[in-house]
């Protein structure tokens, strides 16, 4: 594994992070388990999920099994540089009671706890924030963090699906409040197929030493070779990629992408994770494989190089939207 510092700060971490959403909801404990062991053993030491994830009723339950896998030792726990979050409404379903979302001080204090609790674990090494509190000022946010800082529980904050212009607010509130030293990562959606965070949101981000950690890098599958193995009967999109593909201007882009990649005896899956680690500014993209299988195919994009022929064909097929404001003023 290679790594990378996260950010400004000194923390290092691999250039692959490990996503959990699936632990629970598609790949059962022993599974979840598995991953995370071959995850380690191959040197993925950042883990990331959020209080929210097992989803429904079931919210919660992927810390659980983060948790459990903590408890059996083997200095899995110090190891890991672990990432959860923190928005969403951990109310029981139909029951959004006040004060159990967003980012109130409040809110940030109780969902703290209740993760560590469902970590198994007395800390959190980077507590990121998993969207915008429209309500909720960064004089009240930071006053939050820097208790939780002062208490041991968290040592870094981070933000997920920001703008830029949140990010800059952010940053710019803890530069004046003092304490806390503000945001250190911002988590988003970025791949080959969705490129508008290159015109705010990474600018932005690499302006004030923010790690990029992407999220669904492979867009939902439409980078993981899905026409292929549609054709080959392995796998049919479904939900959001399926209906993306009916767009047939995006369709010929998706074929246009896998006949490249063909030609070059690259797997897109691959490419696109590849792709990512190519980008300024980007830590990691997150990987959330349902299986063993899935993460060592993951793990071969760390180690393989995109020619420049090659990037400038990607490119080609997926252009990027260009420097801001010239890719929306003269």
């Amino acid at each position: 594994m290679k790594y990378t510092q996260l950010g400004r700060t000194g923390l290092k971490v691999g250039r692959l992070v490990l996503g959990t959403m699936n632990f629970g909801p598609q790949t059962d404990e022993a599974d979840s388990h598995a991953i995370m062991d071959a995850a380690l053993d191959a040197g993925i030491n950042l883990f990331d999920t959020a209080n929210v994830y097992g989803w429904g009723e079931n919210k919660g339950r992927t810390e659980e099994i983060i948790g459990n896998w903590f408890a059996q030792g083997g200095e899995r726990r110090d190891k890991v540089v672990l990432a959860t979050k923190v928005y969403a409404n951990m109310g029981a379903d139909g029951e959004a009671w006040p004060n159990h979302d967003k980012l109130s001080a409040l809110n940030i204090r109780r969902a703290v706890d209740a993760s560590l609790k469902r970590l198994r674990t007395d800390h959190i090494d980077l507590y990121q924030f998993h969207h915008i509190d429209r309500d909720t000022s960064f004089d009240e946010i930071w006053q939050a963090v820097d208790v939780l800082v002062q208490q041991g529980k968290i040592l870094y904050a981070g933000s997920s699906n920001f703008p830029g212009y949140k990010i800059a607010q952010a940053n710019e509130t803890a530069a004046r409040r003092g304490g806390t030293i503000g945001l250190v990562s911002e988590q988003c959606l970025y791949n080959l197929a969705e490129r508008r965070a290159e015109m705010e949101v990474v600018p932005a981000a690499r302006e004030y030493g923010l790690g990029v950690i992407p999220w669904s890098p492979l867009h939902g599958g439409l980078l993981g070779g899905v026409l292929k193995k549609e054709t080959e009967g392995r796998r049919r999109a479904t939900g959001r990629s399926a209906e993306a593909l009916k767009n047939t201007k995006f369709r010929e882009k998706v074929q246009a992408y896998e006949d490249l990649l063909d030609k070059h005896g690259v797997e897109p899956g691959e490419a696109a994770l590849a792709w990512l680690l190519t980008r300024p500014g980007v830590t990691g993209p997150i990987v959330g494989p349902r299986t063993v299988e899935q993460l060592e195919s993951a793990l071969r994009a760390v180690e393989l190089e995109l020619g420049e022929e090659l990037l400038a064909s990607l490119d080609e097929i997926f252009p990027g939207p260009g420097p801001s404001p010239e890719a929306f003023a003269w």
